[in-house]
Formats: C-alpha cells, structure tokens, sequence
C-alpha cells in the first residue's frame, strides 16, 4: 500500500514538481486540460528542491511550468477547506502572467496561462460536476469568442469524484483515482482499470519510495499541521454551536462561530510562530491575513515568546 498520501502538498509537489517525474506531470495537464492545450514537453519553473524548501525559500507548494508550444501552467493541490481559493486561485494565475512580462516580454507575446486547481474539499457549489473550467465568455453571446483566450482556470473537486473502478474510462479518471485511493494501491497488485496506464503505474510505485529521513519529517510535520488546524478548526465550530445554542439567537450563533474560529486559528498561528514557519505558510494554513500573522509574531516578541 501507499504509505505517503499525494494530496499532501509536500509530497504532491515532490511526485508532479520533480525533473525526474516531468512525465507524470504532463500526464497529469494532458487530463485535464483539452485536446488543443495538450503538451509533449515541459519546463519546470520552480522545480522540488529540497534545500529551498528547509531554508524556507518555498512557503507555496504550487508547481510552475511552461509547455514548448509557450503555454503557462499552474498546478496546485490544496488540502486543507478555504473557502476563499476563488481569488487566491486568480491571485496566483495573475502572479504567473505578470512573471511572463518580467522576462521581458511585450504585452503582445503573453501566452495562454493555466490554472490547475486540484481541492480535496467541495467548493463549487450546486453542481455534482468533479471538474470545472472557467474560462471569459461575451456575456451578450454566451460564446468564447477567442478575444481573451489566455485565460483558463480548472477545478478538480476529489470529493465529487465517486466513480467506482468499472466506470473509470479517463485519464482524469484514473488520475483522480490515484490522489483519493493512493492508500488502497499496491504496486504488486495495480487494479485492471489503472495497469494499462504506464504514468499512474509509475505514480504508485514513485510514491511509496519517493522520501528520504529528511523528507520524510517535513511530510509528517506538514501531516500533524493540517491535521492540528482541521481539530483546531472542528473545535471552534463546536464551541462557536454552543455558544449560539446556549444564547438561543441566530446572531449569537454566527457570533459564536466566527469568534471561536478566529481564536482558534490565532492559536494555531502562535504555536506554528513558534515552530518558525514563516508567515505566508501560515497564512495559508490558518486563513488569517500575513498582517493579522506579522502581528502575532511581534506580540509574541513583545511578550517573550521565541
């Protein structure tokens, strides 16, 4: 069985972001994006490097690449419930447009950028839809006239994806089946549906071994995090319902849940502070702002706390 789990961003971002993986990364977009955007090869912009990653140099575990052709993509896995992705997802495709430019391109060279949104959580919402893709329509139309085609924002939802092994048809398919059974797989015994696919069967094997002694605690320091703040988080929605229930209004209730969400998340902050995560990882983690976090870290200061 697998024992590392791929929707951890860490270890997602070792299997996809690794030059010697470049291949599973292709497989990966080509699932995803259409038959037009498809790649035969990648660049690697901010490959896995492990060095970073312990200076902390890398607070984002998203995965950067530029297709032959000139096309943008980022691909991210998010793990933990964020109910504001939407515009960190545009916030981060705008990051990767405005970082064409920097290389001294005109406005006329910039090519068609990708988001690739991979969410362990449901997001979107009246839709059972697994796999959504945004793109700019005319409003007047309904159509995709091609005039603001650099645009393209994906959302895979792993909740959503519920297919059983005799409806897997895909690559996406069998992609989606990898990130949400990893731990069901073994490498000896590959099911029937997933075997013929040399990129997924290479994905099993690459993840039970893909971790040295170092690695390996980075991953199940990133688990214990992601775990504490979803007990965290738990814990705060249950004080918050008790609260409310107690006070008997709908007002208190809201009040009480977002309070104690909000001490929660302060909590988790100060404990990840101490743990010398820089303020970014944090931010991500807990869903506060990096100024709410900056102000945290110098309370801290001012009290004592490392």
């Amino acid at each position: 069985m697998c024992r590392i789990n791929p929707r951890v961003d860490f270890a997602f971002k070792k299997l996809f972001g690794s030059e010697e993986n470049k291949d599973l990364l292709i497989s990966l977009i080509n699932a995803i994006v259409s038959e037009e955007d498809r790649v035969a090869e990648v660049e690697l912009k901010n490959p896995y490097n492990l060095a970073d990653y312990q200076a902390g140099k890398i607070s984002i575990l998203d995965i950067k690449a530029k297709s032959e052709q000139g096309r943008w993509f980022n691909v991210e896995m998010q793990i933990s419930e964020d109910y504001n992705f939407d515009k960190r997802a545009i916030y981060y495709w705008a990051k990767l447009v405005t970082e064409q430019l920097s290389e001294g391109m005109m406005f006329r060279e910039l090519k068609k950028t990708i988001s690739i949104n991979i969410l362990d959580f449901n997001f979107i919402p009246d839709t059972l839809e697994f796999h959504n893709c945004y793109k700019i329509i005319n409003t007047a139309t309904g159509k995709d006239d091609k005039l603001h085609d650099v645009f393209e924002l994906h959302y895979i939802e792993l909740r959503k994806f519920i297919k059983p092994y005799r409806e897997i048809t895909t690559a996406l398919d069998r992609w989606s089946t990898f990130l949400t059974k990893a731990h069901q797989l073994d490498k000896l015994d590959v099911p029937e549906q997933l075997r013929g696919d040399p990129a997924i069967v290479k994905a099993i094997t690459a993840v039970d071994r893909m971790f040295d002694e170092d690695e390996r605690l980075i991953y199940e320091t990133r688990m214990q995090a992601l775990a504490d703040v979803e007990s965290k988080i738990a814990s705060a929605e249950e004080k918050g319902l008790e609260k409310g229930r107690e006070e008997g209004m709908e007002k208190g209730l809201e009040k009480g849940l977002e309070k104690g969400k909000e001490e929660a998340a302060h909590a988790i902050a100060r404990n990840l502070l101490k743990q010398g995560l820089d303020h970014e990882t944090i931010a991500q983690a807990t869903g506060l702002s990096v100024g709410v976090i900056a102000a945290l870290a110098e309370a801290g200061e001012s009290a004592g706390f490392p």
